[in-house]
């Protein structure tokens, strides 16, 4: 494996050692332990959303480009290749509203987390 790939996991995995232990050292009990994990939960969940939708529009726009390259230079670049990107930016689009319904149909729209019970939202919704 490549160098840089090998310390870009190492430093991954000391960022999320460090976040995780922050977490749990900075509450005073359990309750708000579970309270601040349902936070930084929700707070991934809207990352991953954003990434996607981000992730998405750029697949379509770099598929559109290779339309045209393909147009221009038929035996340079294959037709397989925009249409795959294409449909990797469509299923990067609807990723966020397919496991939200997802989520709605394994847990339910009344499903509460353990953290929602004292008063911090809830993980079902998004």
């Amino acid at each position: 494996m490549n160098i840089f790939y090998k310390l870009s996991i190492k430093l991954l995995s000391i960022l999320l050692l460090a976040a995780t232990a922050s977490v749990a050292l900075a509450a005073p009990d359990i309750t708000a332990l579970t309270a601040n994990i349902t936070k930084q939960a929700n707070a991934i969940v809207s990352l991953l959303s954003i990434t996607s939708y981000v992730s998405g529009v750029g697949f379509a726009m770099a598929g559109i480009l290779q339309f045209k390259t393909h147009k221009e230079n038929p035996q340079q670049t294959p037709l397989s290749k925009p249409v795959v990107m294409l449909l990797v930016s469509a299923s990067l689009l609807f990723l966020p509203a397919i496991l939200a319904t997802l989520g709605t149909s394994l847990f339910g729209n009344n499903a509460k987390s353990a953290a929602s019970a004292v008063g911090s939202p809830d993980l079902s919704g998004y």
